[in-house]
C-alpha cells in the first residue's frame, strides 16, 4: 500500500490534531479537497507551492486507509495526483516528520524519501 504525503504548517497540524480533525490548509479548503503528493512527487510540490517556508512538517498516510473519498486526478502536466474529498483523522497519520531548510533554502528530506 503506497504512502502519500501532506505538506503541511505545523501550527496548523496541530490544531487538527487537537481537533481530530484535519479539513485542510486554506488552498485545500478553497479547492474543495486536500491535496496530496507521491514521493516521487513531492519535491515539484515544495518547490512550487513551499519554497522557503520554515516550520512545515511531512505527513505520511497509507493511502488505503482513506477509503472512496480518495481520488486520484489529472494535475501538474497530467500527472495522477492524490485528493481526498473528506476530512483527514490525524489517526490514520503513519507518521510525520519535520521538512527543515538547509544552508542553501532547499527542504531536507527524510533518507526514505525518493
Amino acid at each position: 500500500m503506497p504512502l502519500i504525503y501532506k505538506i503541511c504548517p505545523e501550527g496548523l497540524w496541530r490544531d487538527a490534531e487537537a481537533a481530530g480533525r484535519f479539513s485542510g490548509a486554506p488552498v485545500d479548503l478553497a479547492d474543495g479537497y486536500i491535496h496530496f503528493s507521491s514521493a516521487g512527487q513531492l519535491r515539484e510540490t515544495v518547490a512550487k507551492h513551499f519554497a522557503g517556508q520554515r516550520d512545515l512538517l511531512l505527513i505520511a498516510v497509507d493511502d488505503a486507509t482513506l477509503g472512496p473519498a480518495l481520488r486520484y486526478e489529472a494535475s501538474r502536466g497530467g500527472a495522477l495526483f492524490p485528493h481526498l474529498y473528506a476530512p483527514l483523522d490525524p489517526g490514520t497519520v503513519r507518521w510525520i516528520a519535520k521538512l527543515p531548510l538547509d544552508a542553501s533554502g532547499h527542504h531536507v528530506f527524510p533518507e526514505d524519501i525518493a
